[in-house]
């Protein structure tokens, strides 16, 4: 049988690069896409403007399809007025220093718009957008449909496939908790939704009628034959491709990951005050000593100033180290090499 995903997006690989928000390049999308697979780009903290400005330059980058993501908003979003960020700012006061930068004062909003974003969105039409943290609204849902957006939907658990095939998605990523980055559960805490991959994806297969993408713990040809034999119709994979020097990740952060082991990463609020998955640092192992962390997003925002200027100069102990479980086995430094090794692994 054809594989779905093919035809729905217009690739000729199952493989779609996960979207790190901060950690996406241009080339770095563009590099998976013209390789047949669904490059994505993570458009977390963009304003409309840029928005537009970032698909343009995709779209300039490849004639490929790609897929851009956003945030949906769970409801416990605070804005400047409704927090006291004295607190989280003093047991951030040395991480400041050490990157060389004041104490910054809290801004007008820590988020832009999401319905402007939305809006950005789909006034520019890219292949496809992702969304993570819920389910579309039926008003978004039926807007990108009538201008040919394919929409993917991510879970965590099956309870979270069920809501997000309901409302009408195309694809859903099934999101294991060996993933890097943020867990993105919206119907309990992510505390209570760590369901592993080989748990999670043939659960969610039985349970939905649309496309199931697995995601978590795939990094090599082997992962991607794993997630077929589980139902799978693709395969989202984010830290092999993090490693790669098409990604905006630092090269210490590279070199981290492919220093790191299973046990070595860590389920942390600490960074941005969501729960995710990375490999502990200076930052990290500061914050979470200090046992002081504001709420999303200002903590986001927060370590968002120190983080940005040691990323400037490279200091990977100063900066969110994302990364999944899998990421040793990742091999490779070049986008299209990952691609090929995972490609390896597709059925037929």
């Amino acid at each position: 049988m054809a594989n779905p995903l093919l035809g729905l997006f217009g690739i000729d690989r199952p493989i779609v690069l996960g979207p790190f928000g901060g950690l996406s390049s241009v080339a770095f999308a563009a590099a998976v896409s013209r390789r047949g697979g669904l490059g994505s780009y993570g458009l977390y903290g963009y304003g409309a403007a840029r928005i537009h400005d970032t698909i343009a330059q995709l779209r300039a980058a490849t004639p490929r399809p790609f897929a851009v993501n956003l945030w949906l908003p769970v409801g416990d979003e605070l804005t400047p007025a409704d927090v006291d960020l004295g607190p989280a700012l003093g047991a951030m006061a040395p991480l400041y220093e050490a990157a060389g930068v004041a104490m910054p004062e809290p801004p007008e909003r820590f988020l832009p718009d999401v319905a402007e974003q939305v809006e950005a969105v789909l006034e520019a039409a890219p292949a496809a957008l992702s969304v993570v943290f819920g389910v579309p609204s039926a008003d978004v849902v039926d807007a990108a449909k009538s201008r040919g957006i394919r929409l993917i939907g991510t879970a965590t658990s099956v309870e979270e496939a069920v809501a997000l095939a309901d409302g009408g998605v195309d694809a859903i990523v099934a999101t294991g908790a060996e993933a890097g980055g943020h867990r993105v559960s919206f119907l309990r805490r992510a505390e209570d939704s760590l369901v592993g991959t080989f748990a999670l994806v043939p659960q969610v297969v039985d349970a939905v009628d649309v496309p199931v993408i697995a995601a978590g713990g795939i990094a090599d040809r082997r992962g991607v034959a794993a997630a077929f034999a589980l139902g799978a119709a693709g395969v989202q994979v984010g830290t092999a491709f993090l490693r790669t020097a098409e990604s905006a990740a630092t090269e210490g952060h590279r070199a981290a990951i492919g220093a790191a082991r299973a046990t070595d990463t860590v389920l942390t609020r600490a960074m941005s005050g969501r729960l995710a998955r990375g490999i502990p640092n200076r930052a990290l192992r500061t914050l979470e000593t200090a046992g002081v962390i504001a709420p999303f997003p200002a903590q986001n925002w927060a370590t968002g100033v120190f983080r940005a200027a040691a990323g400037a100069r490279g200091d990977a102990e100063l900066v969110s180290l994302w990364a999944g479980q899998a990421g040793a086995l990742a091999r490779g430094d070049r986008a299209d090499a990952v691609f090929d090794e995972l490609a390896a692994g597709l059925p037929g």
